[in-house]
């Protein structure tokens, strides 16, 4: 009886965030300012909360999901998923790890497991797959059929212009969910 309880969603949504009306929101999700979530984007926060910083661009059909495997047993401990700031979700992307600093980008159909941490300034290519359990090292990029791995020798810039297009663009085009949190005070002005 508790457990439809737990699935109801619990959205909460900062001033300046967008957020398409079709997309895909089910648990306890919390929206950081600036982030932007496009039509068909799914986030699904089933064994426990989701919780979304600022400024990041989770693009059509890209799943952000905090579930349980399918052999695990039933949920005993809650896991927060926490998805840092300015990080970029392409198409058709799949993030199910628990902690993902700034900075990051998951290519068009990379999928990322539950054990991957990614620390900051990632760049996961094109289809790559993150399975064993392991923490990515900053500025690394994951690329190729074999994943292959490498530093970059400078932090990948922030998505800044794509952001702001978005933010101008994209209300035109598209119902949105209207924001439920009001800003803060270091949110505003710099």
């Amino acid at each position: 009886m508790s457990s439809s309880v737990s699935r109801r969603t619990n959205l909460k949504i900062s001033a300046g965030a967008l957020v398409c009306e079709e997309s895909i929101l089910k648990g306890d999700i919390t929206i950081g300012p600036k982030t932007v979530i496009h039509p068909r984007a799914s986030i699904i926060a089933e064994a426990g909360p989701i919780i979304i910083g600022e400024g990041n661009i989770i693009e059509e059909m890209a799943t952000i999901t905090n579930r349980l495997p399918a052999d695990a047993p039933e949920l005993t401990t809650v896991r927060v998923q926490i998805i840092g700031n300015y990080n970029v979700f392409e198409t058709d992307c799949t993030c199910e790890a628990f902690k993902v600093g700034d900075n990051n980008i998951l290519e068009s159909k990379a999928h990322v497991a539950r054990e991957v941490e990614l620390t900051n300034g990632c760049v996961i290519g094109a289809s790559c797959s993150l399975t064993e359990s392991e923490t990515i090292p900053e500025n690394t990029i994951v690329y190729g059929s074999q994943c292959q791995r490498r530093e970059m020798y400078d932090k990948p810039f922030p998505q800044i212009g794509q952001l702001e297009f978005l933010l101008k663009i994209l209300p035109n085009y598209h119902h949105l969910r209207k924001p439920n949190v009001k800003a803060t005070k270091s949110e505003g002005g710099s």
